[in-house]
């Protein structure tokens, strides 16, 4: 470098201009890689074989959506789902969803009126306000965000209600499967007729697997997320989503047929939605752009939403085999690893002639929490389970299943415009920059 600067000194003019040139290259070529990582939600380390999803990322101050109308105009998963259409049959009223995450701010604007009393499991200290991440009151958006005007995040099921049931703390995670295990109970004891899981982890959960039981038991329909790859310490679908019985969601990428870069993808997977492009409610009232499996799977959820309400007397099994049954086919023909049964289809759904079925087309039919509560699905592990017996979901006993840690799977779109502002900003100062060298070697070859 000593070299290239004293060359600098005596070449004139013309030579410092090439000098300026190719250090300004040399800095293009560094900030088309340092850019995207600079506008990067910081994660905290997964602990504990738990799997981790950044929060989801508010807009940059210079491109927060002010115009509701705006953010009306960018549900493009509504017309990809065709949910106009869908609307005419049903737009699920009478249904209640239980969104079992981070909390739920009802005062949201597109939420006011949709949201019914729930829980909180995390506990007083767990954050300030029903959602202190943010990451439920988006995927409650996207279940039943209000139809009733032009303005702001419209749900693919409108009219259907929301219970919150707050498993998750103010890091969008918890390490007790026993917690998101009692919010599934109670979600299915306080009315909830489909249940959105838009969490999970590598490791299997026996509370969590009896739980899940109990909610098919009792005519429950309950869609996962199957997890995002950048954060996973493994490409394995993530638990709960790969519990038989359990409608586990891939995602996809904006407007296409392609799977979503993100997206965990696998034997388990059953069906796919949208994943990327999207904005949803941030609490207390503003919008942010989204990506990430959890937002996949409450487009599921709503449709399953949408056919409850259509078909009230419809068990929830056959609920399930409807939304296979009808998905539109992508990839190889049938079901496959990638999109498993398809692409999500809610106006099939709801008009589709399909045969009913006796029981859930995805349950194996076996029952931890009636046959002793046994080990996990896929566990190895034959030592007794705390919690069997008198208490067969282990819902009393000491949270000590550390193997287990829930996680969002949500995060930053990176495609959002915040960072092409700090971008812009980077390349201005450095234009700046490279203008004063310029006048210096100018000055200097004097």
């Amino acid at each position: 470098m000593a070299g290239d600067v004293t060359g600098v000194r005596h070449s004139g003019p013309s030579a410092a201009r090439r000098a300026a040139g190719r250090a300004l290259l040399g800095v293009a070529a560094a900030l088309a890689v340092v850019g995207p990582t600079a506008a990067a939600v910081p994660v905290a380390t997964p602990t504990n074989g738990g799997q981790l999803a950044g929060a989801s990322m508010a807009l940059a101050p210079g491109d927060a959506v002010t115009r509701t109308d705006q953010v009306r105009d960018e549900q493009w998963q509504l017309d990809e789902l065709r949910a106009e259409t869908a609307w005419h049959s049903s737009t699920g009223r009478g249904v209640t969803v239980a969104v079992v995450d981070s909390g739920v701010d009802g005062n949201h604007p597109d939420l006011v009126g949709q949201v019914l009393p729930g829980k909180d499991l995390v506990g007083p200290g767990g954050g300030a306000g029903p959602d202190p991440v943010g990451h439920g009151t988006t995927v409650a958006g996207l279940i039943a965000g209000r139809k009733d005007d032009k303005r702001g995040v419209v749900g693919l099921a409108p009219d259907a209600r929301i219970l919150p049931v707050r498993v998750l703390d103010e890091q969008n995670r918890y390490d007790d499967a026993l917690i998101v295990a009692q919010g599934v109970r109670w979600a299915v004891d306080n009315g909830a007729r489909v249940i959105n899981l838009s969490l999970g982890g590598s490791g299997d959960s026996p509370a969590l697997a009896a739980a899940l039981d109990y909610a098919f038991v009792r005519d429950v329909v309950v869609i996962a997320c199957t997890g995002n790859l950048a954060t996973s310490t493994s490409t394995k679908v993530w638990y709960p989503a790969r519990e038989p019985g359990v409608v586990a969601v891939a995602g996809l990428e904006r407007g296409s047929d392609n799977l979503w870069s993100g997206s965990i993808t696998g034997r388990a997977t059953v069906l796919t939605a949208p994943a990327s492009g999207l904005v949803g409610a941030k609490s207390p009232d503003g919008y942010w752009r989204v990506q990430g499996t959890s937002f996949a799977a409450p487009l599921v959820t709503a449709t399953a939403a949408l056919v409850r309400s259509r078909f009230p007397q419809m068990p929830a099994g056959e609920v399930v085999n409807r939304l296979l049954a009808s998905a539109r086919d992508i990839g190889p023909t049938g079901r496959d690893d990638r999109f498993g049964y398809g692409v999500v289809d809610p106006v099939a759904a709801l008009t589709a002639d399909v045969p009913p079925v006796p029981v859930n087309p995805l349950d194996d039919q076996t029952s931890p929490g009636v046959t002793g509560f046994g080990p996990a699905p896929g566990s190895a592990d034959d030592d007794p389970v705390a919690g069997a017996g008198s208490d067969p979901l282990g819902l009393t006993a000491p949270h000590q299943q550390t193997r287990w840690t829930a996680r969002a799977a949500g995060g930053q779109d990176p495609s959002a415009p915040e960072q092409l502002w700090i971008g812009l900003v980077l390349v201005v100062a450095l234009l700046g920059s490279a203008a004063l060298m310029i006048r210096r070697f100018r000055h200097r070859a004097r």
